[in-house]
């Protein structure tokens, strides 16, 4: 039986809410319990019973137009999963009522999405990490209204990667989340294909979707109760399944993992203290693999992992508290769940493995900007009252207007004495400086999500490529989504040289 030990008091659990049920084609279980009720470490380490085969997401179906064009299909609807046998929940998916599939496709490609909502408010569809034009971009812009279509397209113009996409509406993009929309979207190239990484799709290459969730006594998922980084849940959900494992028959096995929680932090380590091996964050493969005692997501981060396993053997993926709080007390360490461990996933290595080959010393090879090419130093303070420089999200007001083709520098201060992160649309970029210093290993890659830390300081460089539009901004923000949709958001559009932005009529919003 599963057991999660809380170090605070909390309702009894019922023997019938630790079934595994099939729904929506995931499986996804969970059992009683309840919602954060405020700042308290949680830990599930050591005691999970890892029953349930962790669900694979789909590949979604596509088909290709005379042009080439690959064309995918979601459709946002709501729909309910049994979490507990006979509590049904209401949840919401893509094709399904929980999640949604894996879209994969190849650099050089032209993709087009058919979005289709079901649902009976408005939503949208963001393209978390992927370059593309703005009216593309699926922030909250773009808007699609109850049984609406929309049909974002663009061409796939950067390195392989571990993408996803998830809701983006003003305001409602915590909510939107936690209900269960999400999905990844894998970008291939010919490079990666050439280094023989693990690469069969759900068999060496596995979607690993970590998120946490509030459930009632009886088993229903309910919002947990939202602390200062947002809403914290107490039970862990991976691609829709509880306390899973997956078994591989492979030697050399690649995690893509994604921190999907709306406001906790992971970081991620092994059972056994072997190191983590990191060859990928969110936009790309670094240049040769890193080896670490964890991997820390915030929201909206990803990374690509590689484990090497022997016949028969059984190791845990886990979440654990890291240095990072170790030293922090109080509701400071407990802000955004760093202080809580956690059992996330067990590998079951079969008694005979496919071999595999050694992993490349050299992965990627990635140029560093010419400082003297910078065009534009900004500034960003995250700062109290969950504004940016001050001010708060107003959907009729460009807050930054950027050249194209402009290299630029973002100085980001997280000025409080509390976490944030900082995403920003359409670019990928690189950390300069972490207070004056270089980044470490795992952070010199590409990123487009940053977890900030108190008091800090980040130097990031960025190219704005193309995609001119000045009728049409992209979005820079805190991704804890409460933040997020409390005001801790901004705008930039790019323009063309010596061109002024301009603003769409009717989108003026106040908080």
């Amino acid at each position: 039986m599963l057991q999660t030990r809380l170090r605070r008091p909390r309702a009894a659990l019922g023997t019938a809410a630790l079934a595994a049920v099939a729904a929506g084609g995931l499986v996804a279980i969970a059992f009683a319990g309840c919602g954060i009720a405020g700042p308290g470490p949680i830990s599930t380490v050591g005691e999970v019973d890892f029953e349930t085969p962790l669900a694979i997401p789909p590949l979604a179906e596509s088909t290709v137009d005379a042009d080439g064009t690959r064309v995918f299909a979601l459709d946002a609807r709501a729909g309910t999963t049994q979490f507990a046998p006979g509590v049904v929940s209401d949840t919401w998916g893509f094709n399904g009522s929980l999640l949604g599939p894996t879209l994969a496709a190849e650099r050089g490609e032209r993709v087009r999405v058919d979005i289709t909502n079901s649902l009976d408010e408005p939503t949208t569809v963001h393209w978390h990490g992927m370059h593309l034009p703005a009216e593309m971009d699926g922030g909250p812009h773009q808007m699609v209204a109850p049984d609406a279509s929309w049909s974002p397209e663009w061409d796939i113009d950067q390195q392989a990667a571990t993408l996803w996409y998830h809701p983006h509406p003003h305001g409602e993009t915590e909510q939107h989340v936690a209900n269960g929309l999400a999905g990844m979207f894998i970008l291939h190239d010919e490079h990666e294909r050439s280094l023989g990484l693990p690469s069969e799709y759900g068999v060496d290459d596995v979607p690993v979707i970590v998120q946490d969730s509030g459930f009632s006594a009886a088993g229903e998922r309910e919002d947990p109760q939202r602390g200062y980084a947002g809403g914290l849940g107490d039970e862990l959900i991976v691609n829709g399944t509880r306390a899973p494992y997956l078994e591989v028959s492979d030697e050399l096995v690649r995690l893509r993992l994604l921190n999907a929680s709306t406001a906790r932090t992971f970081a991620f380590t092994w059972s056994d203290a072997r190191p983590v091996e990191l060859i990928a964050s969110d936009g790309g493969l670094l240049e040769a693999s890193v080896a670490l005692d964890h991997v820390r997501l915030s929201p909206g981060e990803r990374a690509e992992v590689l484990l090497r396993v022997a016949p028969g053997e059984r190791v845990v993926l886990q979440s654990k508290t890291t240095p990072e709080v170790a030293g922090l007390v109080g509701p400071v360490a407990d802000t955004n769940g760093g202080s809580d461990a956690f059992d996330v996933l067990e590998v079951r290595a079969a008694g005979t493995l496919d071999p595999a080959p050694a992993v490349p010393t050299r992965l990627n090879v990635i140029d560093d900007f010419d400082l003297e090419q910078v065009a534009m130093t900004r500034r960003f303070e995250l700062g109290d009252s969950f504004e940016i420089n001050g001010a708060s999200m107003d959907l009729g007001r460009i807050d930054e207007t950027v050249t194209v083709d402009t290299l630029e520098r973002w100085i980001v201060e997280n000025s409080t004495s509390l976490p944030h992160s900082f995403h920003v649309h359409d670019v990928q970029f690189r950390i300069a400086s972490i207070d004056g210093a270089a980044p470490p290993p795992e952070l010199a890659g590409w990123k487009d999500t940053i977890f900030t830390e108190p008091e800090t300081e980040y130097e990031l460089l960025m190219r704005f490529e193309d995609y001119a539009d000045a009728d049409t901004p992209y979005m820079y923000h805190c991704h804890l989504l409460w933040h997020e949709d409390q005001g801790m958001m901004g705008q930039f559009a790019v323009v063309e040289p010596g061109q002024h932005a301009t603003m769409i009529e009717g989108t003026h919003h106040e908080h």
